[in-house]
């Protein structure tokens, strides 16, 4: 059988070619490939590219003819300047190594990179497409500048001659209070500082310690695409657009143009131009006050003297006030003299009315009337010594009366040693068959009431009464001193 078709596999003594394993194999293959391609830096299109829970980023590096797969750890990942996406251009720099598990090789980014301004500007694109679409850039949304903000806010570099220029136009055309928020204008810290200045303005109290801006500046030099990229992060753009304070982006010349002008109420070609929107001229604004005046001063004088005029005019064609009252005066003059008639008539109709009544008011008729009267009221009076006898004798009836009275009480005779019986119903017993009939019974005497039981014997024969007892209902005389009640 020759070599072709031999079942097992036979080691020749001259040969030193040992076979490998699988692992040992892939193991040299991944020595020699990271050992020759340690350092590369390839350009490609990425492609499939997706960021996982962990942080890590897979993706595919593409040209027109070829395919490699690529990965960035976590921590490279962290520190990319732009988000990157399906379909840009980029240039890597890593090492090349292999994946045993799979037969693959792989590039392993340490940095990424965006190829020339071209891959940039598709970024931006499609940047500003999906923010668009959220309605970030509606005009709608846009909100009107203050005419006159008493406190203006600037996020810029406290460095550059940007600043200088806002502040030199601002004192030249209307000095105002100015709050500087320091950032960074380029550089990988530079959107997170913008983006919390922009916010930090807009979270201001309007009665905090701190005035609170009526209109916010964004401001940075011109440069190329790469160092004005900072005012195209999304960060950047969502807070300019969520700022709750009205914006002027003014970022770079008049030929950059930046997501953040999309995003702010108002683009200004240059910081310069900024400041000069921000506020007005204040000696313009002087002297237009003072054209004001003036021509409302003319005007005014221009509405009273026509208004004179008119009033002259009507003037003349209103009567005179003699004309419009003098039949008014003649009316009164004809009622008063009416009236001083009829009161001299009612006088005469007066004193013929009241001369009878008058003469019977007799001065000499009254004062007889007078003394008859008192000559009456004089007799009808009594002598004292009368009425003393008569009060007197009336004092002694009365006092009789009461004695009687006293006497007649139903509780006096049991002081004199008697008791009422009354039945359960309080009503008085007065014979022994009643009490008989009762026979719970409530003897009552001076200093209280006792409860009684009668026993069978009440209703028999009566006991013949003994000599104390006819004794003492044997009627008492009356006394001697008692006065007459008829008297």
């Amino acid at each position: 059988m020759d070599s072709g078709g031999r079942l097992l596999a036979e080691v020749a003594g001259s040969d030193n070619a040992q076979p490998f394993s699988v692992s040992e194999l892939s193991h040299a293959l991944k020595r020699s490939i990271e050992d020759q391609f340690g350092h590369v830096r390839v350009r490609g299109e990425l492609s499939g590219f997706k960021r996982a829970a962990s942080g890590h980023l897979y993706f595919g590096l593409k040209d027109d003819a070829a395919m490699l797969d690529g990965v960035m750890w976590k921590g490279n990942a962290g520190r990319l300047a732009f988000a990157p996406e399906d379909g840009l251009e980029v240039i890597i720099t890593g090492k090349l190594t292999t994946y045993p598990g799979r037969s693959k090789y792989q590039i392993v980014a340490d940095r990424m990179e965006l190829a020339g301004e071209g891959a940039l500007m598709l970024l931006f694109e499609k940047l500003k497409a999906r923010l668009a679409g959220e309605g970030l850039f509606d005009p709608q949304r846009k909100r009107s500048i203050p005419k006159m903000p008493h406190c203006i806010g600037v996020v810029t570099s406290p460095t550059g001659a940007v600043i200088r220029d806002i502040l030199h136009r601002l004192n030249d055309r209307f000095p105002v209070h100015v709050l500087i928020w320091p950032t960074l204008v380029q550089g990988e810290q530079a959107a997170a500082q913008i983006a919390a200045a922009v916010n930090g303005f807009s979270a201001m109290e309007p009665d905090g310690g701190v005035t609170r801006p009526d209109l916010i500046i964004v401001a940075r030099g011109g440069g190329s695409v790469e160092d004005l990229w900072a005012f195209n992060e999304e960060v950047v753009v969502r807070a300019v657009a969520g700022c709750s304070i009205p914006v002027i982006s003014a970022v770079g010349h008049e030929t950059d143009t930046t997501l953040c002008d999309f995003a702010a109420d108002l683009r200004a070609p240059t910081p310069t131009a900024a400041a000069e929107m921000a506020v007005p001229v204040r000696v313009e604004l002087l002297d237009r006050t003072m054209q004001n005046a003036l021509r409302l001063g003319r005007a005014i004088r221009r509405t009273l003297t026509h208004s004179a005029e008119r009033l002259e005019a009507q003037q003349r064609l209103l009567p005179k006030l003699s004309e419009l009252t003098a039949p008014q005066q003649q009316r009164t003059d004809e009622l008063n003299e009416r009236l001083m008639r009829g009161l001299e008539r009612r006088l005469s109709y007066a004193k013929l009315a009241f001369a009878v009544p008058a003469n019977a008011l007799n001065p000499a008729l009254l004062r007889r009337l007078a003394e008859t009267k008192q000559q009456r009221l004089w007799a009808a009076r009594l002598p004292v010594a009368a009425l003393h006898t008569r009060l007197a004798h009336d004092q002694q009836q009365l006092d009789g009366a009461v004695r009687l009275m006293a006497s007649l009480h139903p509780d006096a005779p049991l002081h004199r040693g008697f008791a009422r019986v009354t039945d359960s119903d309080g009503n008085i017993i007065m014979t022994r068959d009643r009490a008989a009939q009762a026979r719970d019974v409530t003897l009552h005497f001076a200093d209280g009431k006792i409860a009684a039981t009668l026993g069978s014997e009440a209703a028999g024969v009566p006991d013949p009464p003994t000599k104390s007892a006819s004794k003492r209902n044997k009627p008492a005389s009356p006394p001697t001193n008692q006065a007459d009640l008829f008297g």
